[in-house]
C-alpha cells in the first residue's frame, strides 16, 4: 500500500472534498471592504463558471437594499446556468424574516446561523437550549415550506466543544433526529451541519479530537468546517478537519475575512491535492485570475510571498537556483506555476548569477557571447547594489547600455559629485573629474540639478582646458513599462559637436545619475576623437 493510500486508509480522507467559497459574504467582513453589486456579480460568475467552486456564500440576509439587488442578480445568473443550488445566503433565526428575504431574491439555500456554544445561547440570546432548539426547528420547517434547502451553522462551535460539549450534543441530537413531511416523503431537514471555529482559537490537534467525536456520534451527517486565521492556523485546521472526516471546507479568495481572515482558497486547494491526494472540482489555472480580481475589488493587496498567488512565489532570486533549474529542474516542486495560470521568473539583482541572466535573455530572445553576458551580469550587480531588483523590462536597456559602451578606456572620469536642491534657492552642483589623468574641481548653480552639473563641467573645460564644451540639442527620458516608481531610467542626450551629432545614453535608477552617465559617454567620445587626431 502506497503512502497516499495509507493516509487515506488510516485518516479516512474523503475521495472528494466540497469547497464552499465565502468571499462575497465573510470576505466582505474584512475591515474596509465593501463590494458593489456589479462587483459581486462579476466575482460570482468567475467563481461558479471559471473556477468551478462547488458552492458560494454570497451575502447575509436583510443587510441592505443594495445587497438584495446583488443577491437577486446572482441568483438569476446562477439559475440561467443551472447552478442556483450552489448559491447560499447566511440567514438568522428571526421568525422567518431571513427566509422570506432570501426567497424574494430567488435564492434556494439558507445557511442558518444557530448558536453552537451554551455561552452564546444563554448570554446572547438569553434562551435555554430547549427554547433555541424549538426556534431552529420552526425556521427549518418554514424554510422547507418556502422551498429552501437548509444548511446549519453552529456558531462558536469550537468553544462549544471546549466548554459545553453536552450542549452541542443536545442540539445535534434534536436536529439530526428531526424529520419533516414534504409530499408524504420523509426527508432530512438539514442538509449540512457547518462547524465554525468562529474566533479562530483551535489548533489542529483540537480539530482532530472534536471532529472525530462528532463523526463518531453522527456518522451519517455531512459536516463542513469553517476556519478563521487568528493564530495563522486556518489552513492547518482545515486540513485537520478533512483528515477527520469533514466533507466540505469553507474558504475565501486571498484569505479575506473577519479579523485575520479565513483559510485562503488557493493554499487549501494546493495542499489538498498535493499533500493528501484529495479531489476537488477547482480549476487551478483560474486561481491567479480570481485572486487578482478580488485584490482589485477589495483594495486589499496580496502579500508578495502569499503562497500560489503572491507576486514573488514563482520567482527564483539566487543564481544557484536558476542554475539548478537548467540541470534537471533541481529546484522544482509540485507547485508548478503553469498549474495556476502563471510562469516561472528569474529575478535580476545583486544576487543574480549568469544563469538568471541567461534565463531572462532567453525569454527575451536575446543572444549574447559569454563575455557580453559577463559584462551584463556585472552591470546588473552594480545596479542591484542601488536598487534591490532589476526587472526583465529593464534588461534590454541594460544590454544596450553595456554593449554600446565599455568604460575600460575612459579618458574622462567622474571622481565624485554632489547635487542639491533647496526651497527658494537654485539647485547646485559640486564636481570632481579626471581628464587624461589630471583632476579638476568646480561648482555651479542652474535651473535644475543636471543643468547645474553641466555648468560646472563647462566651467572646467573653459577655465582649465580652454576648450569648447559640446552643445546639448535634445534630452529624452524613457522608463521601462510597468508603472513602477523605482524603474530604471534611460536618458538619451543628443549633442552638437563641431559639424556632427552625438547621441549617448545613460541608465540608472536615478534620472540625474542616468543623465550624468550619458554626458560622460559623450565626453569620452570627444576626447578619443581629439586624441586620435593628434
Amino acid at each position: 500500500m502506497g503512502t497516499a493510500q495509507q493516509v487515506n486508509h488510516y485518516k479516512r480522507i474523503p475521495p472528494f472534498v466540497e469547497i464552499m467559497d465565502s468571499t462575497l459574504r465573510d470576505g466582505e467582513q474584512t475591515n474596509g471592504v465593501s463590494f458593489l453589486p456589479h462587483e459581486k456579480q462579476v466575482m460570482a460568475r468567475k467563481l461558479l463558471q471559471n473556477l468551478n467552486v462547488d458552492r458560494i456564500e454570497v451575502a447575509s440576509a436583510r443587510v441592505s437594499e443594495g445587497e438584495k439587488e446583488s443577491v437577486t442578480a446572482i441568483c438569476r445568473f446562477a439559475a440561467s446556468i443551472d447552478r442556483l443550488d450552489r448559491v447560499e445566503v447566511l440567514g438568522f433565526v428571526d421568525g422567518g424574516k431571513s427566509i422570506d428575504w432570501i426567497s424574494e431574491c430567488g435564492g434556494k439555500v439558507i445557511n442558518l446561523l444557530a448558536k453552537g456554544s451554551l455561552k452564546h445561547c444563554t448570554h446572547q440570546l438569553h434562551k435555554t437550549p430547549e427554547e433555541h432548539i424549538a426556534d431552529i426547528l420552526h425556521e427549518v420547517a418554514y424554510a422547507q415550506e418556502k422551498g429552501l434547502s437548509v444548511n446549519l451553522y453552529l456558531e462558536d462551535w469550537s468553544n462549544g466543544m471546549k466548554d459545553s460539549p453536552e450542549y452541542v450534543y443536545q442540539l445535534m441530537d434534536a436536529l439530526t433526529n428531526h424529520k419533516v413531511q414534504s409530499s408524504n416523503i420523509k426527508v432530512q431537514s438539514i442538509k449540512r451541519f457547518m462547524l465554525p471555529d468562529t474566533l479562530g482559537v483551535m489548533n489542529p490537534l483540537q480539530v482532530i479530537e472534536y471532529f472525530r467525536k462528532m463523526k463518531k456520534r453522527y456518522p451519517e451527517v455531512h459536516f463542513d468546517f469553517h476556519a478563521h486565521n487568528d493564530y495563522d492556523l486556518a489552513v492547518s485546521n482545515s486540513l485537520a478537519a478533512v483528515l477527520s472526516g469533514a466533507k466540505g471546507l469553507h474558504v475565501t479568495v486571498n484569505g479575506l475575512g473577519e479579523r485575520c481572515g479565513n483559510a485562503p482558497l488557493a493554499s487549501v486547494q494546493a495542499i489538498l491535492k498535493d499533500q493528501f491526494h484529495a479531489k476537488t472540482n477547482i480549476v487551478e489555472s483560474q486561481l491567479n485570475d480570481i485572486s487578482r480580481m478580488v485584490e482589485s475589488f477589495s483594495g486589499i493587496a496580496v502579500a508578495p510571498n502569499q503562497p500560489i498567488v503572491g507576486e514573488n512565489v514563482f520567482t527564483q532570486v539566487a543564481g544557484v537556483h536558476a542554475d539548478g533549474d537548467t540541470k534537471d529542474k533541481l529546484y522544482y516542486n509540485e507547485l508548478m506555476p503553469e498549474r495556476f495560470g502563471r510562469k516561472r521568473e528569474y529575478a535580476l539583482g545583486k544576487n543574480s548569477g549568469r544563469a538568471n541572466i541567461a534565463k531572462n535573455l532567453e525569454e527575451l530572445g536575446l543572444e549574447l557571447t559569454p563575455e557580453q553576458t559577463r559584462r551584463v551580469t556585472e552591470r546588473i550587480t552594480e545596479l542591484g547594489d542601488k536598487k534591490e531588483i532589476v526587472t526583465q523590462e529593464d534588461l534590454p536597456y541594460i544590454v544596450s547600455d553595456v554593449l554600446k559602451h565599455d568604460g575600460s578606456e575612459d579618458k574622462v572620469k567622474l571622481i565624485s559629485y554632489v547635487v542639491n536642491t533647496s526651497y527658494g534657492l537654485k539647485p547646485g552642483a559640486n564636481i570632481r573629474v579626471e581628464i587624461n589623468g589630471k583632476q579638476y574641481e568646480a561648482g555651479a548653480t542652474g535651473d535644475g540639478q543636471y543643468d547645474a552639473f553641466v555648468k560646472a563641467l563647462r566651467y572646467i573645460y573653459k577655465k582649465y582646458l580652454n576648450r569648447t564644451f559640446p552643445i546639448l540639442a535634445n534630452y529624452q527620458v524613457s522608463i521601462p513599462p510597468g508603472g513602477r516608481t523605482d524603474a530604471l531610467v534611460q536618458t538619451v542626450i543628443t549633442w552638437h559637436y563641431k559639424d556632427s551629432i552625438l547621441r549617448t545614453r545613460g541608465l540608472d535608477a536615478d534620472q540625474t545619475e542616468a543623465a550624468i552617465k550619458a554626458t560622460f559617454k559623450m565626453l569620452n567620445i570627444v576626447e578619443n576623437d581629439k586624441n586620435n587626431k593628434q
